[in-house]
């Protein structure tokens, strides 16, 4: 949810129907209420309601159609416009929305996306969110809420949504525990699972306390590697579509280091980071082979939990 223009849409299609950024503008405005059912991890249906931010449908939304809105919510996505200049009138908007939660979905999580930071200079961006995050904190009262700042045009759009789909699977640290084992037996860095069609990581084998590593320690790991993976490989994948090639797998050998990424379960891919100049890519790709069934398993149960 959100005002009229701040970028649902955008980012909706971006995520889940793989287009492009540059694309987005010819999207037009959501009349009323677009659902979407998006099949994730096979037997896990996302339903995504992308409401409408024009008044009167903000209006209703809050009034006639409230108990249909706000029932069996798992995650409300509230998005702002970074430059809004009625942001009075967004928080009222936000404070309702909260409400109507409270009232028929209290487990819910809360995100707010302070979209499009690519409009902020870049020396500014930091300050900006702070500030914007300390005032959306202070609006929510006591709703525990997360805060980032988004942009069609980086990886950020991609670091968000993978916090917000996280939250909706099962047992994910299951999945994480399974992957530090894998990465063990293969004697890698780490390793990521990315959900197949989006390209959001669903887990990695990285301890989440880890994840700011000190910058001096071998193969330190950039704080932002997860979100740009998906990126780029997003990008690569259109460029494929765009040949008429289709994506299978990935491999590179670096002077730093090895990544093969490939299919891990039939929702899935996996992309594993090694160091050591002795591994071969063929190793590597017959421990995928050879952990495939279990990971099958292990989604199973993730969603059946």
């Amino acid at each position: 949810m959100g005002a009229s223009g701040s970028g649902k849409t955008s980012m909706r299609s971006m995520i889940f129907s793989n287009n492009p950024a540059s694309l987005t503008s010819r999207l037009g405005a959501t009349i009323d209420v677009e659902q979407n059912h998006v099949r994730f991890l096979d037997d896990l249906i996302l339903n995504l309601w992308d409401c409408g931010g024009q008044d009167a449908f903000m209006d209703s939304y809050l009034s006639a159609q409230r108990a249909t809105i706000f029932s069996h919510v798992g995650v409300l996505i509230y998005v702002f416009d970074v430059e809004s200049r009625e942001m009075a009138k967004d928080l009222e908007y936000y404070h309702d929305c909260l409400l109507g939660l409270s009232q028929f979905s209290k487990d819910a999580s809360v995100f707010l996306l302070v979209h499009k930071m690519d409009l902020v200079r870049e020396s500014e961006r930091f300050a900006v969110l702070h500030r914007k995050t300390a005032e959306l904190e202070k609006a929510s009262g006591d709703i525990s809420v997360r805060v980032h700042g988004t942009s069609i045009y980086d990886e950020t759009l991609y670091k968000a949504w993978s916090s917000i789909v996280n939250t909706l699977i099962p047992n994910v640290r299951n999945l994480s525990k399974h992957l530090r084992i894998f990465a063990e037996a293969c004697n890698a860095t780490e390793v990521i699972l990315f959900e197949r069609t989006t390209f959001l990581v669903i887990a990695t084998s990285s301890d989440p306390s880890d994840q700011a590593a000190d910058p001096l320690a071998p193969h330190a790991l950039d704080a932002k590697r997860y979100e740009r993976t998906s990126e780029l490989i997003k990008a690569f994948k259109q460029s494929c579509s765009r040949l008429r090639e289709e994506f299978h797998s990935l491999e590179m050998e670096l002077a730093d280091f090895t990544a093969v990424l490939d299919e891990m379960t039939k929702n899935t891919y996996i992309l594993v980071v090694v160091h050591d100049p002795t591994i071969e890519t063929a190793a590597i790709r017959m421990n995928i082979r050879i952990a495939r069934r279990k990971f099958e398993e292990l989604q199973g149960d993730s969603l059946v939990s």
